[in-house]
């Protein structure tokens, strides 16, 4: 491999690196996820939707709407709806926030102003996604069925979901029209596996680091209770904890609450073992270090 190609993949690398700087002073970076690693997430997830659905149908067949065309055409799209906008909704408010497509690829959605994900933003974002691609389409291939639009008509409903579906590749942090207005990324997720032991083993790849300043204001009171948390495997007191301790330091919400855990635990930990080999001992978040 040449200099140049190396110089252009850390070029193209660096580009899709976003940085937070926390108030102290800490480099945090997200990876922004490609469209190539997006569409693979979203033809996972509609294949997924599309099996659900030939379940549904099957299901109506068997208890009988199938005979009755209408109404099981009107049922059949009304639980289409529901269902892939309730799929994309649901898994993205989740701990994870990604759809089974998305974890499959390694990507998630986070907030770009490094808060937690709203429902406000997941809900807009994928509304966003009914007029860009789903609506049209469906109702050029409604018409179709029916003989009811022209050719020129069917040219610009795909062009319409094209331009909209196209967009994220017109700017740098591969954006959708959902994500422009609902202020959200499509970042690469951070995995870890927790040990057997949590303390034990060295940093997970893609691991927060946290400064002095940052591991100070806890003590070994707050590191049996986050180890208790870890252990628990319970995704709500996880959220609840990983919050308040990003809250404490002045954190982002930029990975997911498992790493953020773990990462801080095992860091806390060997910061307070170094401590205890001085002679320090710092009970609480209370007691003076």
């Amino acid at each position: 491999m040449t200099a140049a190609t190396n110089a252009r993949l850390r070029d193209a690398k660096t580009k899709k690196i976003r940085q937070f700087i926390t108030p102290e002073g800490v480099d945090l970076e997200l990876k922004i996820a490609s469209s190539g690693l997006r569409l693979g997430a979203l033809i996972i997830d509609l294949t997924l939707i599309s099996l659900l659905l030939l379940a549904f149908l099957l299901l109506m067949a068997w208890i009988g709407f199938a005979s009755r065309s209408d109404i099981a055409e009107v049922v059949w799209m009304l639980g289409a709806f529901v269902l892939r906008t309730f799929w994309f909704i649901g898994f993205e408010l989740g701990q994870r926030a990604a759809t089974p497509g998305k974890r499959l690829m390694g990507i998630r959605v986070v907030a770009r102003d490094g808060g937690r994900l709203t429902a406000d933003a997941v809900v807009a974002r994928n509304l966003i996604r009914e007029l860009e691609l789903f609506l049209p389409l469906m109702m050029i291939g409604n018409g179709m069925s029916e003989d009811a639009v022209s050719g020129w008509t069917v040219l610009a409903g795909v062009l319409w979901s094209l331009t909209l579906s196209l967009f994220l590749l017109f700017n740098r942090d591969r954006m959708r029209m959902g994500d422009l207005i609902a202020g959200t990324w499509v970042v690469m997720a951070q995995r870890v596996k927790l040990d057997a032991d949590i303390a034990t083993g060295g940093e997970p790849a893609g691991a927060m680091q946290f400064s002095e300043a940052e591991l100070s204001v806890y003590g070994i009171f707050e590191l049996q209770e986050l180890e208790r948390v870890l252990r628990g495997r319970d995704a709500r007191a996880m959220r609840e904890v990983a919050d308040t301790i990003r809250g404490k330091i002045g954190r982002p919400v930029a990975e997911e609450d498992d790493v953020f855990l773990l990462s801080y635990y095992r860091q806390l930990k060997a910061r307070l073992e170094r401590k205890l080999l001085f002679g320090k001992r710092r009970e609480d978040k209370y007691a003076s270090d």
